[in-house]
């Protein structure tokens, strides 16, 4: 059960993530960043629509399309993008307003069909199984018959991206589309990859080292997979550690990683980019970095000089 309007003060926390998540005896979860679940629009200048991907496991989706592409005569077909929401695992929602509203302000700017994942979330239902409702989504994707997605989406140019967490699931999506076949001879052209939740037992850069095992990316990671081999050197959260799978197999041809400056993981993006550019995989990476900027800041105030700047840098990826 998840509540945002109980009554703290006479229930009993069991566990707490500070800002983030608390526990109650009873079973309660209490998130504390949710921003509020938003109905989609079919409204300028751009559509929304709701789809279910399965009933068991409950996957769905929210869709946006331009409707300057909507209104077109079949045959103009756009890029497909399949994203990953962030929020840690255990927070945020494809149908939320802040990646409603993001989305909004990103396909009035690219000319592209968004397939946003509504995954399962933790504790709920714990990793991994947010990875294997992606890879649903995925194949959905890959084999469907939803009429946006026959009218308007190429096939040839189906992209995944994702921020934070989003952006740990499309890493993870990618290994995945190296190593099993999509349905259809579908195949990912490309990923990207903004401000990618990846971790490890041993800080990196700029990371401070008192404390690590008490900071905030170790500790989420340990609440929403706590069975994970090997901890936070599992290689879906340190896709560099010693005997993680080879960056080589990653399942598509181009990658951007996008990284902020202020960002307290920044360095683990930045490492990641540069170990996919040294372990022989045959694609094009680039790496985009912002200044000035935190941790998912164009999803929370899409409208900002800066944030806008990151979303013509992305929709150049999809569309060039």
């Amino acid at each position: 059960m998840d509540s945002s309007s109980i009554n703290s003060n006479s229930k009993e926390i069991t566990m707490e993530i500070p800002s983030l998540v608390r526990l109650y005896k009873d079973g309660t979860i209490e998130r504390l960043q949710n921003s509020p679940i938003v109905p989609p629009t079919l409204q300028d200048p751009t559509s929304s629509k709701d789809v279910v991907i399965s009933g068991d496991p409950l996957i769905s989706a929210r869709l946006f399309l331009p409707n300057r592409i909507r209104s077109q005569q079949e045959g103009h077909k756009v890029p497909i993008l399949v994203y990953f929401h962030g929020g840690g695992f255990f927070f945020e929602s494809a149908f939320n307003q802040l990646h409603h509203n993001y989305f909004n302000k990103f396909v009035s700017v690219a000319d592209v069909l968004v397939v946003s994942v509504e995954y399962r979330l933790a504790p709920e239902t714990l990793l991994p199984a947010a990875y294997d409702d992606c890879w649903d989504a995925l194949k959905w994707v890959a084999t469907n018959t939803e009429p946006w997605l026959v009218k308007h989406g190429d096939f040839n140019r189906v992209f995944i991206g994702g921020d934070s967490a989003g952006a740990n699931i499309v890493h993870n999506i990618a290994m995945r589309a190296g190593a099993e076949a999509l349905p259809g001879g579908v195949k990912l052209l490309g990923a990207f990859l903004s401000h990618s939740y990846f971790y490890g037992s041993k800080p990196i850069g700029s990371e401070p080292v008192a404390g690590h095992q008490q900071s905030v990316p170790y500790l989420v990671w340990d609440f929403v997979y706590p069975s994970a081999p090997g901890g936070i050197d599992n290689p879906m959260i340190n896709p560099m550690v010693t005997g993680a799978p080879s960056l080589a197999g990653l399942g598509c041809s181009k990658i951007l990683v996008c990284v902020a400056e202020k960002d307290l993981i920044k360095d683990r993006g930045v490492a990641y980019y540069e170990a996919v550019k040294k372990s022989g995989w045959q694609g094009e990476a680039e790496l985009f970095e912002v200044e000035g900027e935190d941790h998912a800041f164009h999803i929370h105030n899409p409208q900002t000089q800066n944030a806008m700047k990151m979303i013509k840098r992305l929709s150049d990826f999809l569309l060039h």
